[in-house]
């Protein structure tokens, strides 16, 4: 259908501006790709394409910077909030998040991450909770469920051997620092409009120097849990919402 006959009225989607046309890398069913979309709508409802700045560290979003044509800025592997702290200082008045998965924030990241929000920078930190390793071959990760099988942990991780899964999200709605703690997905069309606010709020508190925010995003690696697309949603849906509880864990805004 050519899409120039449409009536504007009748519009339901477009593709947001900001996002360009190179192919994504990431594996399909991957929820990355929806979180960029959201992402690039707001800062376009928001009317900072000028002055955002993304910070994105090593892993599976590690080429976030292809997709979006906003500032963007790479970080060592696990130092992205340092960096995005030090960038909304020096400007105040720009839009700083970062983007990162659970083995970077949650693991090699844990420092960074739990100081630069206990400090109250005022930035947004969306992150990707997918409870694996999913870009160097699909080991455990500090956030996969008891049980869950890995490369690293064929059998299912062990809480005797292994430890408990880690959930960060929890330590962070207790930081003084943090005025936005939240807990969200994107596997169907409900859950992704719940997404797109919580982002918002998030990127409305850090302009209005409110604090730190923190946006988990529970999502599925259908090719590191060797599941299809369909399967890996309903894989967690059954279990990863048990571990990780959706909603909002903390919020002072007011927004």
């Amino acid at each position: 259908m050519n899409n120039d006959i449409i009536a504007p009225e009748n519009l339901v989607y477009k593709k947001p501006e900001l996002m360009n046309d190179t192919p994504m890398h990431y594996c399909p069913g991957c929820s990355h790709g929806v979180v960029h979309k959201l992402v690039a709508e707001v800062i376009e409802e928001m009317g900072m394409e000028e002055k955002t700045v993304g910070i994105c560290p090593v892993g599976c979003a590690v080429f976030a910077y292809r997709y979006l044509d906003i500032d963007w800025q790479e970080a060592a592997h696990g130092r992205a909030p340092a960096l995005a702290s030090a960038i909304k200082r020096l400007w105040p008045d720009r839009l700083v998040f970062t983007y990162q998965g659970d083995g970077d924030l949650a693991c090699i990241g844990t420092c960074e991450t739990i100081h630069a929000l206990n400090r109250g920078e005022h930035i947004p930190i969306i992150f990707i909770n997918n409870a694996i390793y999913g870009m160097t071959g699909g080991q455990m990760a500090p956030t996969t469920l008891l049980g869950q099988k890995t490369s690293t942990c064929p059998y299912g991780r062990e809480a005797d051997l292994h430890g408990y899964p880690l959930n960060i999200t929890e330590l962070a709605s207790h930081l003084q620092g943090t005025c936005y703690v939240t807990r969200q997905s994107v596997e169907t069309v409900a859950a992704i409009r719940q997404a797109k606010k919580a982002i918002r709020k998030a990127f409305e508190a850090s302009m209005k120097g409110l604090g730190s925010s923190l946006v988990e995003i529970v999502s599925t690696c259908n090719s590191g849990w060797k599941l299809s697309p369909v399967e890996a949603n309903k894989w967690m849906e059954e279990h990863m919402f048990k571990q990780y509880p959706k909603g909002d864990l903390k919020d002072t805004t007011n927004l």
